[in-house]
């Protein structure tokens, strides 16, 4: 559970990983699809979310038709360079040096290596956990859950010094954002899906698994940015990803 584990040192640096691009029919708009690396001054690599399957940087086509995920939108750009073993080369890390993989949720865009990493324990939402299989998306292949240590988590907590995790369900059941302190930068706010894009507040978060909860969770997190004066990293900003620094590139 969620008070067994910790981390033994403070972030140092964080980087956001390039899963590659996708258009959404809606608007239309083209997000980046976006993971994290986040290391800390005891050596510990944290890995936040793996973006799509691997099929996806074979045949993208072949793989959306297989999911039926063409009703919601197409992929523009996902190639071997856009996995997180790729990913954290660019980092000059390895998958070997990864130590705790996070899952801020269970969709497609977030889970798609979610295998790759034998041996890493895996800190998720249990609301997220306790559902039969990842939710991933609604065509008739589905992930199983791999054979992991699973961390659960049940609510906000602190997984380190500098490192909060917090539990906003809304876009989905277990969604986690996480706050993060640097050096250099001070704290950073990670939304991931429970803000895809600063829009999405004035939008009302149509289109969520819970909407109610989304708008909560989405004020609170603000909220709480604002308090802090956190730098804040939307889930899925058409705005944004264009100009967001990216690995190899370090926030410090």
């Amino acid at each position: 559970m969620m008070e067994q584990i910790r981390l033994k040192g403070k972030p140092i640096r964080l980087a956001v990983l390039d899963y590659g691009l996708f258009e959404v029919h809606s608007g239309p708009r083209t997000i980046g699809i976006c993971g994290f690396a986040v290391q800390t001054d005891a050596g510990e690599v944290v890995l936040i979310d793996t973006g799509f399957p691997v099929k996806y940087t074979v045949d993208a086509e072949a793989a959306t038709a297989e999911d039926a995920l063409g009703s919601f939108g197409r992929v523009l750009q996902i190639t071997p360079e856009n996995t997180p073993e790729a990913q954290l080369a660019e980092l000059g890390l390895r998958k070997a040096d990864v130590t705790l993989m996070i899952q801020s949720h269970t969709h497609i865009d977030h889970v798609g290596h979610m295998d790759g990493f034998p041996g890493v324990p895996i800190l998720i939402a249990k609301a997220e956990r306790d559902l039969p299989r990842p939710m991933y998306w609604s065509g008739k292949q589905a992930m199983e859950w791999p054979d992991r240590d699973y961390h659960l988590v049940t609510q906000d907590f602190s997984l380190g010094e500098g490192f909060d995790v917090l539990l906003c369900p809304g876009h989905a059941p277990g969604q986690l954002a996480f706050m993060i302190a640097l050096p250099q930068t001070g704290w950073m706010l990670l939304t991931s899906d429970a803000i895809s894009r600063a829009s999405e507040i004035d939008e009302g978060f149509a289109g969520s698994w819970d909407v109610p909860l989304a708008i909560h969770h989405g004020a609170r997190l603000m909220e709480l940015a604002r308090a802090k004066g956190a730098e804040v990293i939307f889930g899925h900003s058409p705005q944004q990803w264009p100009v967001l620094r990216k690995a190899p590139e370090w926030f410090t």
